[in-house]
């Protein structure tokens, strides 16, 4: 008997394998697909391979901003696939790799649960009956398509993030219905390799749950590259390359040679057994504690599949609650610093709570901002960019609430404002921490001083 089974090797699966097995727990791992999941194989890591082929591609366009001219620029959308296929079978070779190092036994196959003992857990998969005496389901999402007339995957046009990526060459035009992280880093990506894109929105602001002033900067960077917006506008159908919408009390159209589904995703909770468990389910994802744990003993969910949080690095963060807790380590999962971003040109990083929400809460708050053109490093990168530092702080204590920024690389240096809100730094607190110079990240620290 194993001492943690679990159901799905994607950042939440294989990294509590790994950290359990490094424990010294005996893991047993069951994964139907490739190692790393949907993040791995199908989301994270492919979509910012191409994303940084495109940000080349416009570096060498515009270098002459740098003194450094090219001619004849020019990108092969076969040798970008290809190196995104072959970065993911390099990673996926690493996780398997982890998965020996740590003496995780890993099985390929549907896993089915079948009960809940006394004192283990019985799973099925390939035939073979193999019991735990925990068992950590991580199963992951999957692209939600809502009930709208013609939105369907048997239009060969309409794709979800899968069928995106498995593109063999780029079309000539672009629709895509949702305007959140996923729709904008693919309408970055088009849009950098001279693609038509459209991005229809039913939401006042694209990328809702960001900072809505963040938001809207980029979106008007973004409709300067020359990306098309319909906001508060409704998709009601979809035939062939039309997508139809309503906005303004008007039905209008607009057409693309593929048509992008990135309208939301949702928990995979069907087709391994969970309902043999009588695990409660909220929303139609497992519902857990602040352990991870389900109602039923010894059955903990971590990742996209509990619902709450959709972030691969969430998702490891509750895998690793599960195994210390496991292993006597008293731990709680906790949701106030965990970081978005949006891997556009340029980026969107922000942690915490935004403007929108603080308001929402009644809490008293003061806000500062900066241009990212503050902090010398960002202006002799970025010829001719800008973008945005925004802290938002507590009225009262001063306490950082929220920190959110536009412009490249935050994606690299939001971690600092992740530690500003998980150890409740003060402004005061702020001023006082060294940053070198010169980075981008100094203007996390520069605007604390224009409160």
């Amino acid at each position: 008997m194993y001492d943690l089974m679990i159901i799905g090797g994607g950042p939440a699966g294989y990294v509590a394998a790994e950290r359990a097995g490094h424990q010294g727990l005996s893991v047993l791992l069951f994964e139907k697909k490739a190692m790393g999941g949907v993040c791995l194989n199908e989301g994270c890591i492919p979509t910012k391979t191409l994303l940084y082929s495109a940000k080349t591609y416009e570096n060498a366009l515009h270098g002459d901003k740098y003194g450094v001219f090219a001619e004849n620029v020019k990108f092969d959308y076969a040798k970008i696939a290809a190196r995104k296929d072959k970065v993911v079978r390099r990673l996926v070779a690493g996780v398997e790799a982890a998965m020996k190092a740590n003496h995780v036994t890993v099985v390929k196959g549907d896993a089915m649960i079948q009960s809940r003992c006394p004192k283990s857990i019985e799973a099925t998969c390939n035939g073979e009956s193999y019991h735990g005496a925990n068992l950590l389901i991580c199963t992951g999402s999957e692209a939600f398509l809502p009930p709208i007339p013609g939105l369907s995957l048997e239009n060969e046009r309409i794709m979800t993030n899968r069928e995106i990526l498995a593109l063999k060459e780029i079309p000539a035009s672009l629709v895509v219905i949702g305007g959140g992280v996923i729709g904008m880093e693919f309408a970055s990506f088009y849009n950098s390799l001279g693609v038509k894109v459209t991005v229809i929105e039913m939401l006042p602001e694209i990328l809702g749950g960001l900072d809505f002033e963040i938001s809207a900067m980029l979106r008007g960077i973004y409709a300067k590259k020359g990306i098309e917006f319909h906001l508060l506008a409704k998709v009601v159908k979809v035939e062939q390359n039309k997508v139809f919408f309503e906005k303004e009390g008007h039905t209008e159209f607009v057409e693309g040679e593929k048509i992008l589904a990135s309208l939301g995703r949702r928990a995979v909770i069907e087709g391994y057994g969970l309902e043999n468990l009588k695990v409660e389910l909220h929303r139609n994802a497992i519902e857990v504690d602040e352990k991870m744990r389900t109602n039923v003993p010894g059955v903990f969910a971590a990742g996209d599949v509990t619902g709450y949080s959709l972030l691969a690095h969430t998702a490891s963060r509750e895998s690793e609650v599960v195994v210390n807790n496991l292993t006597g380590r008293n731990d709680v999962m906790r949701y106030d610093a965990i970081p978005s971003v949006v891997y556009t040109n340029p980026e969107v990083a922000g942690v915490g709570l935004t403007e929108e929400q603080v308001k929402d809460k009644g809490l008293a708050y003061k806000v500062a901002k900066l241009p990212m053109a503050f902090a010398g490093r960002f202006v002799a990168e970025n010829e001719g960019g800008n973008g945005m530092c925004k802290v938002i702080f507590g009225e009262k204590r001063g306490e950082v609430l929220g920190i959110h920024l536009l412009g490249n690389p935050c994606s690299e240096i939001i971690c600092a404002a992740c530690m500003a809100i998980e150890q409740k730094l003060t402004l005061n607190e702020m001023q006082e921490i060294v940053f070198p110079h010169p980075t981008v990240s100094e203007i996390i620290k520069e605007s604390s001083f224009v409160i």
